[in-house]
């Protein structure tokens, strides 16, 4: 989405919900920027993570000189010092309107957020 912020979407090979989030993710229009890991190429992402998966995070403000360089999925060292910021865990039926004015909530979409500042709908 034009003027979002990108999103990374943590997830694991075979996870039929890490599957659905990016559907529903993608489907949206205009779709975010998406950038997909998976934590189980990465110790230090397998310890944090574990089985929450899927988490969904959005880059926020340049991180300090001492962040370490973002990496890709492939482990190439992106040159980017951004901060991520983990979303909560998205309602599991969220899609359409619903799931882009909670990403807008939480500052992961460009737009109006939710009024009252807590996103309605499912919960978590």
């Amino acid at each position: 989405m034009p003027g979002s912020p990108p999103l990374r979407l943590y997830t694991r090979e075979g996870c039929c919900l890490c599957e659905g989030l990016e559907e529903r993710l993608r489907a949206l229009d205009p779709a975010p920027a998406l950038e997909r890991v998976d934590v189980d190429g990465d110790p230090a992402l397998q310890a944090r993570y574990g089985l929450r998966v899927p988490v969904l995070a959005v880059a926020g403000a340049e991180a300090g000189a001492d962040a370490p360089p973002l990496q890709s999925e492939a482990g190439k060292v992106c040159g980017s010092r951004l901060a991520w910021r983990d979303l909560p865990p998205v309602p599991p039926r969220l899609a359409g309107e619903r799931l882009q004015a909670w990403l807008a909530a939480y500052g992961a979409v460009a737009g109006a957020s939710a009024q009252g500042g807590t996103p309605q709908g499912d919960g978590p």
